[in-house]
């Protein structure tokens, strides 16, 4: 799916991936959200003008061994390997538990009705999304660091 948007909160908390332009026609795909193409194009400046600094060309066709962060000769430890295969079928469980707490919160009535199931439908329901965030955002980090790896 294709999104355009110029609110930057709402891609970092949607996006799994950012494709922006470079000028001279080229685009380029960066993994995560708005936050984290910032900081990859940082580092990839960064890079640039430490190779121009030491007098070589650089090159667009060229990935510069500079700008290879020192994880890429590392490997996913077993525990990070465990966590990539399991984040995606816990986070689905978790956002069926979300949507099931928000199904008995879209009752107009709950608020007056049982005000004690209220409070605690919308305690558990702040603590699934958060634990929610929580693991897409430990998702996110290990999926970066598996195409650091890989790429």
């Amino acid at each position: 799916m294709l999104l355009v948007s110029h609110d930057r909160d709402f891609l970092d908390r949607t996006v799994t991936s950012i494709i922006a332009p470079e000028g001279e026609g080229k685009w380029i795909e960066y993994a995560g959200g708005y936050a984290d193409m910032l900081a990859q194009r940082k580092a990839d400046i960064a890079a640039r003008s430490t190779i121009k600094a030491a007098g070589k060309p650089s090159s667009s066709n060229e990935t510069p061994a500079a700008a290879k962060p020192a994880s890429a000769n590392k490997k996913l430890s077993y525990k990070q390997k465990y966590a990539l295969e399991t984040l995606p079928k816990r986070m689905e469980e978790a956002q069926t538990a979300i949507a099931k707490l928000e199904a008995v919160m879209a009752d107009p009535n709950l608020y007056a009705k049982d005000f004690a199931k209220f409070e605690k439908t919308a305690a558990q329901l702040d603590k699934a999304r958060a634990e929610m965030a929580g693991m897409e955002d430990e998702w996110l980090e290990l999926e970066m660091l598996r195409e650091e790896i890989e790429g």
